[in-house]
């Protein structure tokens, strides 16, 4: 049974929230928008990697570089 993910994505808009990348690279910030292709824009957004981190303002993301778990 297969499920859109749109109207939990639509709810989550304004929330912190973690995206991982295939390369294993974490982002985290406040999800602004998310499209059709999954591409995802972050505000405040963090790159994660281990003990260090760097912080930006607004992170893109294309949708073909998340993981889906």
């Amino acid at each position: 049974m297969s499920t859109d993910p749109s109207h939990f994505l639509s709810n989550i808009i304004g929330s912190s929230v973690t995206v991982k990348l295939h390369n294993g690279v974490k982002y985290a910030g406040v999800l602004q928008s998310i499209d059709g292709f999954m591409n995802v824009v972050l505000q405040n957004g963090t790159e994660v990697a281990g003990e260090s981190s760097r912080t930006y303002g607004d992170v893109f993301i294309r949708g073909n570089n998340g993981m889906y778990e």
